[in-house]
């Protein structure tokens, strides 16, 4: 994939002032993407910047209508602020800002996060420690509920054989309480982009996002891809953050329902192996038509409806894009099955087996 350049160049930001003469190159940016985010920066930023450690606080802005960016320059002239042309959407968003920022780890941080004093200094010292892995995700906790996991990624993500998404502690629509029942460090298959901290090297290794995705499911291609390629991801659960959630779309909205399926099935096209891809797809054609029908008949829903028969053909017409995407992903493999990705079928479990936490799951091992 090739990334296109910035329509608005700035100075790449690389570096902080010590003193007259000396300059050190950044470690750790925390770089947040806004789009039409006043009101969440109003609520969070100050508690970023309060609690940022050694860290410098950026924000992208994705060429927003609303007061963001005079709110910043007003309220805020101490973050850096990268201003884009238009709205690039999550994946491309977040790839034209990183191109202007140079440091070791990035930090792709949701506006509506809440942070508290020891949230980064934990998962910063373990990737300095471990050097095979290319990024992590703490603990995502509701905002408006803070003794329960938040949907978004909750305690660590795993796909399923058919390549639904879950976590540790949600599956579907069942969120639960955080009971400290998942508080040992764990390998995953995919970090939540909400709070996602990642080494540069191994983000630019994979291209970045696929902006094509423009949201959704962006983040689990990413981290599948450098799954395959043999780098891990962790969840680490001693750092914990909160999320207030669907900030950009509401939780039922067609468009996000088009982007989840159309993206998820571009995903799986990209990234599984091919004893299984055939199998897989074919499968997964017969699935999303049976939820599409249950939209349509129990939910009466025409919206969703619609969007998952749009999100299937939006695949097939753009499939053939993906193809050289797919050849080297394949060849880049190190692994014939990733860390996090189950051999069950979730929605088995959920629905026939009544199976509805991590815990709970058979075979999941």
């Amino acid at each position: 994939m090739t990334l296109k350049k910035p329509w608005i160049s700035v100075p790449k930001i690389k570096s902080m002032l010590i003193s007259d003469n000396m300059w050190i190159i950044m470690k750790t940016a925390i770089v947040i993407l806004n789009w039409n985010g006043e009101r969440m920066l109003k609520t969070y930023l100050d508690c970023v910047k309060k609690y940022k450690g050694e860290a410098e606080v950026i924000v992208a802005d994705n060429a927003s209508t609303d007061g963001s960016v005079d709110y910043l320059r007003q309220h805020h002239p101490d973050v850096q602020l990268i201003i884009l042309d238009k709205n690039y959407g999550f994946a491309e968003g977040y790839n034209q800002a990183l191109r202007q920022v140079e440091a070791e780890y990035y930090v792709l941080l949701n506006s509506d996060i809440r942070v508290d004093s020891d949230w980064l200094t934990p998962m910063v010292a373990f990737m300095d420690a471990h050097s095979e892995v290319a990024a992590c995700q703490p603990k995502l906790l509701s905002e408006h509920d803070p003794e329960s996991f938040e949907y978004a990624g909750a305690c660590g993500g795993m796909l399923d054989r058919y390549g639904y998404p879950f976590c540790r502690g949600r599956i579907f629509d069942t969120v639960e309480k955080d009971h400290g029942q998942y508080d040992t460090p764990m390998e995953i298959l995919w970090a939540t982009g909400a709070a996602l901290l990642i080494r540069s090297a191994d983000y630019w290794q994979q291209d970045g996002l696929d902006g094509r995705f423009f949201a959704h499911n962006e983040e689990i291609d990413l981290c599948w891809r450098l799954s395959i390629a043999g780098r891990k991801i962790y969840c680490l659960p001693q750092s914990h953050v909160y999320h207030v959630g669907g900030g950009t779309l509401p939780k039922a909205n067609p468009m996000k329902t088009f982007l989840n399926f159309r993206n998820n099935l571009t995903m799986l096209y990209k990234c599984l192996p091919d004893r299984d891809l055939r199998k897989v797809m074919m499968i997964r054609c017969v699935l999303d038509y049976v939820a599409a029908l249950q939209m349509l008949i129990l939910q009466r829903n025409v919206g969703d409806f619609k969007a998952v028969i749009r999100g299937r053909k939006a695949f097939n017409k753009w499939k053939a894009d993906f193809t050289a995407d797919r050849k080297r992903i394949q060849q880049s493999r190190r692994t014939a099955s990733e860390p996090g990705r189950v051999d069950i079928s979730i929605l088995w479990q959920y629905y026939a087996k009544g199976k509805k936490t991590w815990d709970s799951l058979s075979g999941r091992e």
